[in-house]
């Protein structure tokens, strides 16, 4: 009996389709029950988009941790309800007379870590309800403000009101909230109009697959559960230690051929001696002793 798939396939969305949409069709394409994406990107947006196929779904909430980078247009002279191309504009356009020099001083104000507030139309939940579902009922809500970090934030091009930024942030990083304090900070109004994200994680548009693409011709295109999370150390195991990762036991020094956690290292992939990912792992000791004498607990197992 052939083995369920598992693995992700990296898919170069299209503008239109939604991440729901993106994954329904590899989930049909490839046959698969248990399938789901790695964040969201909005209808208009395109690229990255990570789409984790049977066990890799077990990973979705660490590979959604990564950093992700993006090519953003951000339209200046006048914001709107979603702070996107999408939503209605909030006031009459405003003229736009871009001064390079408060250009520069405005992005330096949003790089590092910052506290966002996020889009009224977004999914984050604020009480007891998604923001979006406030929006549609006309309720306005206070929106906490959330610390996210932009590691780089650089104007690529400048034509007119439009702004081509390079955009890589933390996870959660809102590049539509970022496009409209951008035009605050310019105290002429923008909104993000075009956006394409280029890597989620370790995973980039080298990676992917086209929209039409996707199909059983995409199989050779399927990261291996292996080839994940590379940031994370890895520990071999023997075969008495594979038995222990399968029923959820603890790996101590005896079932370890070889790894090294390295200090602080709080989480570590199990690997058997073939190379196959077994299970991610919690490392628990003293901290005075020996690498060597952490007992390793699985608490994402992925052999049966």
């Amino acid at each position: 009996m052939t083995a369920p798939l598992s693995g992700v396939l990296v898919v170069d969305k299209p503008a239109g389709p939604t991440s729901h949409d993106v994954v329904a069709r590899v989930k049909k394409a490839l046959g698969v029950r248990r399938a789901g994406h790695t964040g969201t990107l909005d209808p208009f947006a395109t690229g990255v988009l990570p789409v984790c196929v049977g066990k890799a779904t077990r990973l979705a909430r660490f590979l959604s941790a990564g950093e992700k980078s993006y090519r953003a247009t951000v339209r200046l002279g006048f914001a709107t309800s979603t702070d996107d191309v999408d939503g209605e504009p909030l006031g009459p356009p405003r003229p736009v007379a871009l001064d390079p020099a408060a250009l520069d001083l405005a992005c330096r104000g949003l790089r590092g870590e910052i506290l966002q507030v996020p889009p009224m139309f977004s999914a984050r939940h604020v009480a007891g309800k998604r923001l979006y579902e406030w929006a549609r009922e006309g309720v306005a809500v206070t929106r906490p403000p959330a610390r996210v970090t932009l590691h780089a934030l650089e104007v690529v091009e400048v034509r007119g009101e439009e702004i081509q930024l390079d955009v890589r942030c933390s996870a959660g990083t809102y590049v539509r909230a970022l496009a409209r304090d951008l035009g605050e900070a310019l105290g002429c109004g923008a909104h993000l109009s075009a956006l394409r994200r280029t890597r989620s994680g370790g995973l980039g548009l080298e990676d992917s697959v086209t929209w039409e693409e996707i199909g059983e011709a995409c199989l050779p295109r399927l990261r291996p559960l292996e080839t994940l999370l590379p940031e994370l150390p890895a520990v071999w195991v023997n075969a008495e230690g594979r038995e222990a990762v399968r029923h959820g036991r603890a790996v101590t020094p005896r079932h370890r051929l070889g790894g090294d956690p390295g200090p602080g290292v709080s989480r570590v992939r199990l690997v058997d001696s073939e190379g196959r990912l077994l299970a991610l792992a919690l490392t628990r000791g003293s901290g005075e002793g020996e690498p060597q004498e952490l007992e390793l607990r699985p608490d994402v197992v992925l052999i049966d």
